[in-house]
């Protein structure tokens, strides 16, 4: 089927608005003219779409909606024109809507935090209507991030007095007895990045005075056990590694006032060979339960270099030819 040659006019408002748009050298309007096959020329505060009527309509769909973020505060990257690109191609492009203007948290810096991609919008609402979630998907798609601003949103708010963040010290290649110093030395790089989130939040000297005042803790998972936690935000973190026992221990922690977030990545399990994960269990047993909610994050979900979209895709499809491979042989 031939389409219709296509010309169509989209006005902006002013030129920083088009330099917004166009990028660093021009590499988000070069990337929409390679991946829609469109030629685009601006002229003043004007641009023209050229080439074939469905991709010309698919790329004024998909700047008209940059532009709407560009006006809300958004940045705009090769990673958002991708994601863009592949909303408007699915027909999904009306639901860019809910990645505007609803924003999670404030840093200390007056950065806006806001959910980038569709996925991670129902994740947030997701926390906000229940009293446990569960954020399910490969890394680089803001689980950890988002359940931090969330939990420090809700602190600012009165919501919660205290935000816990847990995760199992569980040895991915390396023995901890290796490690030199004391205990805390020991587990401290197995809690990095909720210490790098945190100072990234709320800046360093008001992380350091929560800390010391008790406000904020950062603890391995075995630290939990035996406690009530009332009035506070509970975030675990890399819950993939937690073993059936330990899942249910977390769980059951939560008191009244309480909210608990739970994150992992079931395609990178670290447990000893033959051990069950405890998310893996908890996402059966859990189904169907009234206040708890599981959100599946994928690759389109990606928000890191746009490399590791195409890293996580790669591995997908080599560990699927695996598998196809085994079952022919069986």
């Amino acid at each position: 089927m031939e389409y219709i040659q296509k010309d169509r006019l989209i006005e902006i408002e002013n030129l920083n608005q088009m330099i917004e748009l166009f990028g660093k050298f021009d590499e988000n309007v070069k990337l929409l003219e390679e991946e829609l096959d469109v030629q685009i020329v601006a002229r003043q505060t004007q641009l023209h779409l050229l080439g074939n009527d469905k991709s010309v309509d698919i790329a004024y769909t998909v700047i008209t909606k940059l532009l709407d973020s560009i006006k809300d505060g958004g940045r705009i990257d090769r990673g958002k024109v991708r994601y863009f690109i592949q909303l408007a191609k699915e027909g999904d492009a009306d639901n860019i809507c809910e990645l505007m203007g609803d924003v999670v948290c404030i840093t200390h810096k007056g950065k806006q935090i806001k959910a980038k991609t569709l996925g991670q919008a129902q994740y947030v609402r997701a926390m906000r209507q229940n009293d446990i979630v569960f954020g399910i998907g490969p890394a680089g798609t803001g689980k950890t991030y988002l359940a931090m601003a969330m939990a420090v949103n809700a602190f600012k708010n009165k919501e919660i007095s205290r935000i816990i963040m847990t995760r199992p010290a569980v040895e991915a290649g390396e023995k901890l007895g290796f490690l030199p110093g004391d205990l805390q030395n020991k587990v401290d790089p197995y809690l990095r990045p909720l210490y790098d989130a945190l100072h990234d939040l709320m800046g360093l000297e008001t992380y350091t005075r929560l800390i010391e005042r008790g406000v904020i803790e950062v603890a391995p998972l075995a630290y939990m056990r035996g406690r009530t936690l009332d009035d506070a935000f509970i975030i675990l973190d890399e819950a993939q590694n937690t073993t059936s026992e330990q899942m249910k221990m977390f769980l059951t922690r939560l008191g009244v006032g309480s909210k608990a977030v739970i994150n992992g990545d079931i395609t990178q399990i670290d447990l000893p060979s033959g051990a069950k994960s405890g998310l893996e269990e908890a996402i059966q047993v859990l189904k169907g339960i009234k206040g708890i909610e599981f959100v599946y994050l994928t690759d389109r979900d990606v928000v890191r270099h746009e490399l590791v979209m195409a890293i996580i895709r790669a591995y997908d499809n080599y560990n699927k030819g695996k598998s196809s491979t085994k079952k022919r042989r069986d």
